[in-house]
């Protein structure tokens, strides 16, 4: 972090085909070893895998699952007086969709389907109607900031 003037956030180019900068920051995650054009092929065969199964636009599906799949608290740890507590925090709209991209991807990756373009697809399809791997982890990170509720006088 610079001491004097603030980061400037660089403006995010929107992907080629759907025109929509948050389907690029997706793709951006998606990439590994800077291969962007492959994790843009793995996601659009994804949107076309999509929409021949279920006959609704892919971009619409993918919307509704990182909707579905952002968290609205988390929980921080605190330490105070030798303790170490579990504060719940609400969460930055950046990370709530850093934080949903990353699910996403990760519980695709760990899915049984063949390629990573099926995993994908079918992950956002079941994110999209609230089931999957990817909704429980957020169910589970709210239910972790409502159970420590009581220390959310410690947030600061």
């Amino acid at each position: 972090m610079p001491r004097r003037k603030k980061v400037q956030k660089r403006e995010l180019v929107p992907d080629p085909k759907f025109k929509s900068a948050l389907v690029a920051k997706f793709i951006n995650n998606l990439m590994l070893d800077g291969k962007k054009s492959v994790s843009e092929s793995i996601f659009y065969r994804a949107m076309d895998y999509i929409e021949e199964r279920t006959g609704q636009s892919g971009l619409e599906i993918f919307e509704k699952a990182v909707e579905n799949v952002k968290p609205i608290i988390e929980v921080k740890s605190r330490r105070v007086g030798g303790a170490t507590y579990q504060v719940p925090v609400e969460i930055r709209a950046n990370r709530r969709l850093a934080l949903s991209f990353r699910w996403l991807i990760s519980f695709a990756k760990a899915r049984s389907e063949n390629t990573m373009a099926e995993r994908l697809s079918m992950e956002f399809e079941q994110a999209s109607k609230n089931q999957g791997a990817s909704i429980k982890k957020r169910e589970d990170t709210h239910k972790m900031a409502d159970a420590n509720k009581a220390f959310a006088h410690y947030r600061w």
